[in-house]
């Protein structure tokens, strides 16, 4: 079938619209309708070339939509389902997922960076009848796409589908971050850079776990009024001043727990010197590869401080997406208030350079119907 989507084919070049051919799903795959794509910065890290993704792509992966069809096989979702997609698919079967944790999936990690389906094959071709790879198994500033089983979670059909896209990556990895991998308690010292769409789900998660003092740093000041809004007990601007000295006083010598949301060098280097003895830096954005950190690790000894990657917020997406549901139906998870606006399908490459530019105060999503 004749498909719609936004092809990167090349780092640092614009995304190219195109008229593509998408085979039917083969066995254990899901034909699905997108009707909802938010930006996130992983995509334009994918497109500046920070991480190095295989291509060409149809890039995106935080989307909602349909199912219109299903393979041979397929039973967690049938045609007119509602379903989330989900940019990692475990298989269930490797070392990582056998410890429960799938967001780490090494069985399926290496089609999860070659852009193919499980089979290692695509389903997409150009106008010149060439390969194209799926982005992050899902595809989703596509109209229509085919993903394994496994890359969607269905989910009830009153959620406003322009709210469930977000929970394909920002809310889960702002969520499971802070309440799986740090498991935040109350009253816990905390304190989160960089205010884009995932460090906004890191705050709003830290505060209804109960965080305080809860302290939002972002170089932007437009982003005061959000962050105090999802619970930020103090807002800095660190582009007008160093942080540091406020959050020792705030915190009495340090937090418990910083996240660093940004992705970039200048915000880790800052926020491990926010830490107290046994603190822990949790690092959520993904800085580009190409940049090393400077971190004085002489004291992660002395200190006994920690720094921990994590990815997908350690979540087990089949079981916990469908939790963040609820969540988001009774108010708790604001993403009202996340969602800043909305764009065109033609209008990405605007949105990438606004968010490369930093003239975003929040989560944009693209309406792909």
């Amino acid at each position: 079938m004749k498909i719609k989507g936004a092809v990167l084919r090349e780092v640092d070049k614009p995304y190219s619209f195109e008229e593509l051919e998408l085979d039917s799903p083969h066995a254990n795959e899901v034909l699905v309708k997108w009707l909802y794509t938010g930006y996130c910065h992983s995509d334009l890290s994918n497109l500046k070339g920070r991480t190095m993704m295989a291509l060409p792509l149809v890039a995106g992966h935080e989307c909602a939509g349909l199912v219109e069809a299903v393979g041979e096989g397929v039973t967690q979702v049938k045609k007119g389902d509602h379903v989330v997609g989900t940019w990692m698919v475990p298989c269930g079967q490797c070392p990582e997922c056998r410890r429960g944790l799938g967001n780490i999936c090494s069985g399926n990690f290496g089609p999860f960076v070659s852009g193919t389906m499980l089979d290692g094959t695509t389903r997409i071709k150009d106008a010149n009848g060439e390969p194209v790879l799926h982005g992050n198994f899902v595809s989703g500033f596509s109209d229509y796409t085919v993903v394994p089983e496994g890359g969607v979670v269905p989910i009830r059909k009153d959620m406003p589908l322009d709210w469930a896209c977000l929970l394909s990556c920002c809310v889960p990895t702002g969520w499971g971050t802070v309440t799986k991998a740090a498991n935040v308690q109350p009253m816990d010292r905390v304190a989160i850079w960089g205010l884009g769409g995932v460090g906004q789900n890191v705050l709003r998660a830290a505060k209804v776990r109960g965080a305080h003092p809860l302290i939002a740093v972002d170089l932007e000041e437009s982003r005061r009024e959000k962050a105090l809004a999802l619970g930020a007990s103090h807002f800095i601007c660190n582009a007008k001043e160093d942080p540091i000295p406020q959050i020792l006083d705030l915190t009495g010598g340090g937090c418990d727990y910083v996240f660093e949301a940004a992705g970039q060098v200048g915000a880790t280097e800052q926020a491990w010197w926010a830490l107290r003895p046994a603190g822990k830096l949790m690092m959520v954005g993904i800085i580009s590869q190409h940049e090393p950190a400077r971190l004085p690790l002489t004291f992660s000894v002395f200190h006994q401080k920690g720094v921990i990657g994590t990815l997908y917020g350690s979540v087990a997406v089949q079981d916990e997406i469908p939790k963040l549901v609820e969540q988001a139906m009774n108010g708790e998870l604001m993403i009202d208030t996340i969602i800043e606006g909305y764009f065109k399908f033609e209008e990405l490459n605007d949105i990438a350079e606004k968010m490369e530019n930093r003239q975003l105060g929040g989560r944009w999503i693209c309406r792909l119907d």
